[in-house]
């Protein structure tokens, strides 16, 4: 990162005390700022993350952090502007956190969110941060969860974090957020068995979108066949009506969406009342410590120059037939554990 860049980060929030009391009194650029500094790889850059986030994270913690997932095409985007639109009618201050797909090439991402978006990015009570997920695993953003935080810090009563939809980001995104929402678009039997037991497994609401016209009677239908699908799966803990609610709305006319409101505003008024939000949010942080553990042990094992100078030759006899992969791991391994004690 160049200096021009880097110089960013030092004006105009060159203390991080006023910058922390900047975010928490909601001033957009501070946050903006603060979420480009956790998005940087810059070693000075993650210290200073560090330092900002140590300040603000007692005053974290306060949303409902809301996670959904869907296909490409079954109208993330829209749901999400239509739903935020009645959040902030309800009198909410809404985040919304959508990762954009990296290009496997190039690093490159559309980030076109807020174009997607357009009237919920241009309300005062909303803030849209679209982010390139960067080959991250599962391509959730590798900072969304700090991102999370700094929303949080900054007022935003409801955060949304929308994945890609692919992959293994279903998995990440719920070990973040407190309700998961599947998004799915009106489909017959056969599609029904298509759609993967994993996510509905981790599902809190399913809804079915574009549940209006021509669609609206196969929407109503499709709820029911996955009602009826839930129903064979175990009870699920953390949920007063053991299995996830199955809701037909429609992002384009607005119907349904006060009826997923209401469910979300039902199941997460349970949790917090029986201590599973927070046992949840709990289990959340250990997972994301070990997360960083490992994160923080790959990129040093990366930077080690005695693994940087044995594992290409390990890694051509391996291709040759001359070496197991076994073998091969456990001698780099050594090299950089004798390098590390």
């Amino acid at each position: 990162m160049g200096e021009t860049q880097g110089a960013e980060y030092q004006q105009p929030f060159q203390d991080l005390s006023a910058w922390a009391n900047a975010l928490r009194k909601g001033d957009r650029r501070a946050l903006s700022r603060a979420i480009t500094l956790i998005e940087s790889t810059n070693p000075s850059h993650r210290e200073r993350a560090r330092r900002l986030l140590e300040r603000l994270y007692p005053h974290a913690g306060g949303a409902v952090r809301l996670g959904l997932t869907g296909t490409p095409g079954v109208g993330k985007s829209t749901f999400i502007e239509s739903f935020g639109r009645l959040l902030i009618e309800k009198g909410e201050r809404v985040a919304v956190l959508a990762v954009d797909p990296s290009s496997a090439r190039t690093g490159g991402s559309i980030l076109g969110d807020k174009t997607r978006m357009e009237r919920l990015s241009r309300d005062a009570n909303a803030f849209i941060r679209p982010s390139p997920s960067q080959s991250a695993l599962g391509g959730v953003a590798r900072r969304t969860r700090e991102a999370i935080l700094l929303c949080e810090a900054a007022g935003y009563g409801v955060v949304i974090v929308e994945t890609v939809g692919v992959g293994q980001s279903e998995t990440m995104v719920a070990d973040m957020t407190d309700v998961f929402l599947l998004l799915i678009a009106p489909a017959g039997g056969d599609e029904l068995q298509g759609v993967k037991r994993g996510v509905m497994e981790m599902a809190d609401l399913i809804v079915v979108n574009k549940a209006d016209g021509e669609l609206a009677g196969p929407a109503q239908a499709t709820a029911s066949d996955y009602a009826n699908a839930l129903r064979l799966f175990r009870k699920r803990p953390g949920d007063p009506d053991d299995v996830p609610a199955v809701l037909p709305a429609s992002a384009v006319t607005g119907s349904g969406l006060e009826d997923v409101l209401q469910r979300i505003a039902k199941l997460d008024s349970w949790r917090r009342a029986e201590g599973w939000r927070d046992g949840r949010r709990a289990e959340q942080d250990v997972r994301w410590m070990r997360y960083e553990i490992e994160r923080g042990l790959s990129a040093s094992f990366d930077a080690s120059p005695a693994v940087v100078s044995a594992l290409p030759d390990l890694q051509r006899r391996v291709k040759a037939g001359e070496l197991s992969p076994e073998a091969a791991a456990d001698a780099v391994l050594a090299l950089f554990l004798e390098q590390k004690s």
